[in-house]
């Protein structure tokens, strides 16, 4: 059996992070889970149970505090390769991470917490540029101080974005479309995001570069999707428009953080941004590895109309818990957004402020 690197997963039981851990142990690495220290009355049961499922596959749950300069370099030297899936107001503490992998010095790889959009090329809406502002700000610092690297650009979550747009496990009679509906997006199951990750982790030809997850069957617009799922429910839906310019409006009336939201919607499926051009020397991780067969987004769309028990069992600890997304839900009703106080929209990994992830709400509507 080859040698495989030991890998750290800092927001191990984030939404993504799930993913990232079964993906680690899956393909044979020792894998630790950085959390902060559990206790039974500030955590959820969720938490406690992800935790408890992790250990029973082999995981190794290290227990501490970003801000724990002592501890994070001790941690550092057991480890081959860390991998950050830290939410988005956690985005410039990996400044710490980053530190500590330069004084420790035998850090073989450090993945940062993107796995979203292109923050090389991309061009947002304030309320969204901020955070891609942010990641960009890390790739500096990675790259000042010298540090080994790879920068999984995963786009879009294929799983949450065909449940919230097209809630395909219920019934309905009338559909919601952003701007026109023919900007294509780029959406990718968790998994497979999470699996490209680590096949990466050893590949020479991903150090030190960005590499893409764009599957040429996972490039689709909301009206594509739209036909797929009245094909498969065999009904006409009902289509209410709301429109690039009522979107902007929103964005512009909503207050910081509650902007964020909407703006990342624009991004994907009004302005349809996600659907860069490859450049020549680009890395495709579908092309990279032609052997891992990745899931369409329109196998996906089928699974979780026929089938929506599989995805469940496949997502992992934590995710049954999701009933309906919820972060653009006030588009469909009027003024105003949930507060994003409770919860952060981000791209390159939903998530709550907590390590809990954002299925831990059950909101329906």
């Amino acid at each position: 059996m080859s040698w495989k690197s030991k890998i750290l997963i800092i927001g191990g039981t984030g939404y993504l992070g799930k993913f990232m851990v079964k993906a680690s142990i899956s393909m044979g690495h020792p894998t630790d889970v950085y959390s902060r220290p559990s206790t039974k009355a500030s955590d959820s049961s969720s938490k406690i149970q992800v935790i408890h499922d992790f250990e029973s596959m082999g995981v190794h749950i290290i227990q501490g505090y970003l801000d724990d300069y002592d501890k994070l370099p001790s941690v550092f030297q057991q480890i081959d390769v860390v991998i950050s899936l830290l939410p988005v107001p956690q985005h410039l503490e990996q400044l710490r991470i980053i530190d500590a992998i330069k004084e420790v010095g035998n850090i073989k790889r450090f993945f940062p917490s993107e796995f979203g959009v292109e923050s090389r090329r991309a061009h947002s809406l304030r309320p969204f540029q901020r955070i891609i502002d942010n990641k960009k700000e890390i790739q500096r610092a990675i790259k000042e101080a010298g540090i080994s690297y790879t920068i999984v650009a995963g786009n879009g979550f294929g799983a949450y974005f065909v449940d919230y747009l097209l809630n395909p496990q219920h019934q309905r009679d009338e559909i919601t479309i952003y701007g026109d509906g023919h900007a294509k997006a780029v959406l990718n199951f968790e998994e497979d995001i999470a699996a490209f990750t680590i096949r990466s982790v050893d590949d020479v030809c991903t150090l030190n570069r960005l590499v893409i997850c764009k599957p040429p069957k996972n490039i689709i617009s909301q009206l594509d999707m739209i036909s797929l799922r009245e094909k498969r429910c065999r009904k006409t839906l009902k289509k209410r428009y709301i429109s690039e310019e009522e979107v902007i409006k929103l964005i512009e009336s909503l207050p910081h953080p509650e902007n964020v939201g909407p703006a990342i919607l624009h991004y994907l499926f009004v302005a349809g941004q996600s659907n860069l051009e490859l450049e020549e020397d680009d890395l495709e991780l579908s092309n990279l590895y032609p052997d891992y067969k990745y899931t369409p987004i329109v196998h996906l769309i089928d699974v979780l109309a026929l089938n929506p028990s599989h995805f469940l069992k496949k997502s992992g600890p934590g995710i049954a818990s999701l009933d309906r997304s919820f972060f653009f839900s006030k588009l469909n009703s009027g003024p105003g957004m949930p507060s994003l106080d409770r919860f952060y929209f981000f791209l390159q990994n939903l998530k709550l402020q907590s390590e809990d992830g954002i299925l831990e709400l059950k909101l329906k509507f």
